[in-house]
């Protein structure tokens, strides 16, 4: 199981800096660019919605859920 943060498409997207996201929703830019690389644990629920609200998108936006990697091992097959 794999979750790909698909941020940086939904900026662009949006045409929206990291650093006015960043700004709206009070975290630093370093944090923000953690989050966009997925070198993250978790997400707070109000942090989410901060950057949806900003964006006008929904969580699904920019979170993917991935099982492929999942099904690979359950089965034994290699990637």
């Amino acid at each position: 199981m794999q979750i790909y943060i698909t941020l940086n498409v939904m900026l662009a997207k949006r045409k929206v800096t990291s650093r006015d996201l960043a700004k709206h929703v009070g975290i630093t830019e370093q944090n923000l660019s953690l989050l966009k690389s997925g070198k993250v644990k978790g997400i707070r629920f109000a942090t989410l919605e901060k950057i949806c609200e900003f964006l006008e998108c929904q969580p699904g936006d920019i979170l993917q859920y991935s099982a492929a990697e999942e099904e690979q091992q359950s089965t034994g097959q290699a990637a």
